[in-house]
């Protein structure tokens, strides 16, 4: 094979995400999902090459879920030695205030992402497990680790900064760190390629599971809506989104609460799980739709931070270019980006509702050609993104 590429890695605490990806067509060669992984009934999804592989085995551990994968690579394709491997990207979500790019991993840096556990609990752990074991089964390439968080590690300081006790925050480590950077770096890029200008005021709002804003101007963000973790900013699946902080202290004393309950609580009990029991955007409408009033209310609120981010972050930039949805909810429901812009008309967003509800492959327009504010949908790319990222640093 002539082409180069890079063996996308995003492990997560139970479970392996992969893509084998050419960063210069962005076409994944391969890609597949390990699952349930430490769990008594594991399960393997290898796709390649229009072939889908799926095994239901018990899978201990990481090392063996990756090497599996390994194996299913050369037993179905492509053959890991002859696809012109280039480098392995890991998706790390917490790189604290050491790292501002994409870095190549050496003990030093495997040392600064033990090192942020703290701020990232639930996911550098799982992160550095698929770190270790792939660099035992890749030896011979360049690992490089893609953080969640370097987009905005450069943030206003005004925008990073939270109003505790300077002395604690600086111990602790404690400002505004953002997640999904990647995601949001991809699209913002996209955007100005798409438009063919890179002075613009931008608001993207990555919406999946979980949920993301961020405000970007001339390509550097100025703001971001999850904080020292993903728990902070807009409602989610099952985490709370913005609250207020005595919440914690309110359950603690009156209801008798320990900390990890609450914490469990808030991170996978909330959201629109919490709200109407579903955390799939999918499900809550059609709970809607069949009339379940707590459903409805779910949507009400969700729509109503989007709305609150968007007016925000327009202030924040003083002004807006675009306002672009992106991943799973954001890319494929009209109707929430219908209501997330509903009302805003004062700030020049107006959509076009046929095109809204018109499904188009690639970055595309949604807003009217009177509006002041180009409103697109664009799908995000997260394998791609870690690629091109890894080809940067190598």
């Amino acid at each position: 094979m002539t082409h180069r590429t890079v063996l996308v890695i995003n492990s997560g605490s139970s479970s392996i995400k992969y893509q084998l990806v050419d960063p210069d067509t962005g076409e994944a060669l391969a890609s597949g999902l390990v699952e349930r992984i430490g769990e008594g009934r594991g399960s393997l999804t290898h796709n390649y090459d229009g072939k889908k592989v799926t095994e239901d085995d018990p899978v201990p551990n990481h090392g063996a879920g990756l090497r599996r994968v390994i194996e299913l690579c050369n037993e179905v394709g492509p053959n890991l030695s002859e696809a012109g491997i280039v480098a392995v990207g890991h998706r790390v979500v917490q790189g604290g205030a050491y790292f501002d790019s994409a870095t190549v991993i050496d003990d030093d840096v495997v040392e600064r992402i033990t090192e942020l556990i703290p701020l990232g609990p639930l996911h550098n752990p799982a992160n550095l497990k698929g770190i270790e074991v792939a660099r035992e089964l890749l030896p011979d390439v360049p690992h490089v680790a893609v953080f969640d968080t370097a987009f905005f590690r450069g943030l206003p300081k005004a925008a990073a900064t939270y109003a505790l006790d300077r002395e604690i925050a600086r111990k602790y480590q404690i400002r505004r760190y953002g997640a999904h950077g990647t995601s949001h770096q991809f699209v913002s890029r996209l955007v100005s390629d798409h438009l063919g200008r890179n002075d613009l005021k931008q608001i993207v709002l990555h919406l999946g599971n979980g949920a993301s804003a961020s405000a970007v101007v001339a390509g550097h963000a100025v703001d971001t809506s999850m904080g020292l973790t993903p728990l902070e900013g807009l409602v989610m699946g099952t985490r709370t989104g913005d609250i207020d902080p005595a919440v914690v202290f309110h359950l603690r004393r009156v209801a008798g609460f320990e900390i990890d309950k609450i914490d469990d609580i808030f991170n996978k009990r909330s959201g629109l799980k919490g709200l109407c029991g579903h955390n799939d955007m999918r499900e809550v409408q059609a709970a809607a739709d069949a009339g379940d009033p707590e459903a409805v209310l779910a949507l009400e609120v969700y729509a109503h931070r989007l709305r609150k981010y968007i007016g925000a972050y327009a202030a924040v930039m003083g002004g807006l270019d675009v306002l672009t949805f992106t991943a799973g909810v954001g890319e494929n429901d009209h109707r929430i980006r219908s209501a997330a812009c509903e009302g805003l008309e004062f700030l020049g967003i107006t959509l076009d509702p046929v095109r809204n509800e018109t499904r188009v492959a690639g970055p595309h327009r949604i807003s009217a050609d009177d509006s002041r504010v180009t409103v697109l949908v664009v799908p995000t790319n997260e394998e791609l993104a870690i690629a091109r990222q890894c080809l940067e640093v190598i």
